[in-house]
């Protein structure tokens, strides 16, 4: 069971990081965007908290297809503070460690399917997926990162310090 291990592993360690940002999320700021076509602060904070419950959803379902959950049980719960965003965050943390703790890499091999109706985006074993939604986990944690500094948050470091924690 390396390979699921390992991914369980990655999710924590992750998630200790993701924490720290999102303690941070500015409640009087959730309205914020730096440039027009970029997400509101609440929306991406919400976003990086709803990522850690994808490795939950690869693990027990086969595919998600937006078209058919656009607006119905695929929604996010009302966010009205950083305390909702934490909880939201807690929620989907823990259904994933739930379900790791006892995957195996036999679990991580069947295909899993990201879908607009007709269109396919992604087809990947469950494993990839899996590793791709912690990369994606990265990917948003850095942008909410960018919009902390936009602010003049001072930011935490990350896999070392940040430029805040020391000084500079």
């Amino acid at each position: 069971m390396y390979q699921a291990k390992t991914l369980l592993q990655n999710l924590n360690e992750e998630a200790t990081i993701t924490r720290k940002f999102l303690e941070l999320v500015p409640v009087d700021k959730f309205d914020w965007k730096p440039h027009p076509k970029s997400m509101s602060l609440k929306h991406l904070a919400t976003h990086v908290a709803e990522i850690p419950g994808w490795t939950h959803m690869a693990i027990t379902t086969t595919e998600l297809d937006l078209q058919s959950v656009a607006g119905s049980e695929y929604a996010y719960p009302p966010i009205e503070s950083r305390e909702d965003i934490l909880a939201f965050f807690e929620k989907s943390l823990k259904k994933s460690q739930e379900v790791m703790e006892t995957a195996t890499d036999e679990d991580l091999k069947p295909m899993w399917t990201l879908r607009n109706g007709d269109q396919v985006w992604v087809n990947s074993p469950k494993g990839e997926m899996i590793r791709g939604s912690l990369n994606q986990s990265i990917h948003h944690r850095a942008q909410l990162g960018v919009y902390l500094r936009l602010l003049d948050i001072p930011i935490p470091g990350s896999y070392g310090p940040s430029a805040d924690e020391l000084g500079l």
